[in-house]
């Protein structure tokens, strides 16, 4: 029992800081946000073929993150994805209009012209980060859902989980989620304009643009996160420890029973602001982007902790507690998750790829030459 539980808790951590990863590479989905205001087109080509060098970065990213779920509380996967699937295809077919956008915006013999296209990402990079903020939210704030197991065996209708009619879209009512998805929203710009800096060589009227966009849609952000931050440290959560039940401000003890968790939260929210502060007030701090972004995940690895750890079930049901989930009833099995955790040992392989892979494509800053002179550009 206490291998399956370590187990537990190590699958939980791993799909935290998958989730932390994906929250920082929604910065791709933030610069598409922005194609629509007023720019010259080079300006817009040169943001779009930046964005292209990650975008691939952020699709696998959630789908490794669906996946790791779906392998280790299969419960959870059948019972969001399958439920709230409403929810999930909106989300999933914003994500198909940007694959689709990158690879056919500036093909020869485009029909639709780049501006059909920039509005495709533009409907991922705003729909795509607020649900995905929706469908987090349900974490903290539940969901309208009950579980029973023995369902199963109903030929006529073997569906462990119900949902209500509308599958997952009450979650976007809900102004609690929908509040955190315009948080990750303006996040997500915060940091688009942030690595705009970084990555395209830029003239001053650009980067004078790009730093007030920094404060601009940090200040947003921060307003956000506060409302956020207030509405989960007064919810209640369920708790775990033998019986299901509603237990008031669990958010705010789990941070003060975990509290070296609530020192990384705090930690995060100060490189966040860091990163932010100084790229806007300073036009020589250039890496605002990894401030902000190392931040970010410590942020979503502290909240993932608080939802999963001490005895907290991670999805609420509203409509019946005892069908709350929690780390404990939603596992797979120890034998599954024994394999799969020996598999995990390459992820520090797979990391230090991606950074590779990362470091290569940012060489060389994207210029209004190379978008003038290329042949090859999204």
């Amino acid at each position: 029992m206490q291998q399956l539980e370590y187990l537990q808790n190590y699958w939980w951590l791993l799909v935290a800081v998958l989730g932390a990863a994906l929250v920082f590479l929604l910065f791709v989905q933030g610069g598409q946000s922005m194609l629509l205001q007023r720019m010259s087109d080079l300006q817009r080509s040169m943001m779009v073929n930046a964005l292209g060098r990650k975008w691939e970065l952020t699709f696998t990213t959630l789908v490794v993150f669906g996946g790791a779920f779906f392998a280790s509380f299969p419960l959870f996967y059948s019972t969001s994805f399958g439920g709230a699937y409403w929810l999930w295809m909106l989300i999933l077919f914003s994500f198909i209009l940007q694959a689709v956008s990158y690879e056919f915006r500036s093909k020869p013999g485009n029909i639709f012209g780049t501006r059909t296209y920039d509005l495709f990402l533009f409907i991922n990079g705003s729909v795509g980060c607020i649900l995905l903020g929706v469908a987090v939210g349900m974490m903290f704030f539940g969901a309208e859902f009950e579980v029973t197991k023995t369902n199963i065996l109903d030929s006529s209708s073997p569906v462990i989980s119900r949902w209500a009619p509308t599958h997952g879209l009450e979650a976007i009512a809900d102004w609690r989620c929908l509040e955190l998805g315009l948080a990750v929203l303006f996040l997500s710009r915060t940091q688009a304009s942030l690595y705009f800096l970084s990555a395209i060589s830029h003239d001053r009227k650009f980067a004078e643009s790009q730093r007030r966009s920094v404060l601009v849609n940090g200040a947003v952000f921060v307003v956000f996160f506060l409302l956020f931050l207030y509405l989960l440290l007064t919810a209640d959560g369920v708790t775990t420890d033998g019986t299901m039940r509603w237990t008031e401000n669990k958010y705010l003890w789990n941070f003060i029973d975990m509290w070296p968790v609530a020192v990384i939260f705090l930690l995060g929210v100060v490189a966040v602001l860091w990163g932010v502060l100084g790229t806007a007030l300073s036009a020589r701090f250039k890496r605002g982007i990894w401030y902000s972004g190392i931040g970010t995940a410590m942020v979503v690895v502290a909240l993932f902790c608080i939802a999963g750890y001490n005895s907290t079930a991670y999805y609420p049901s509203l409509l019946d507690v005892s069908s709350s989930l929690s780390v404990r009833n939603s596992s797979s099995s120890l034998f599954t998750l024994t394999v799969m955790s020996w598999v995990s040992l390459i992820t520090p392989v797979v990391i230090a790829y991606i950074a590779y892979v990362w470091k290569k494509m940012d060489a060389d800053r994207i210029t209004p030459h190379e978008m003038k002179e290329t042949s090859h550009k999204y």
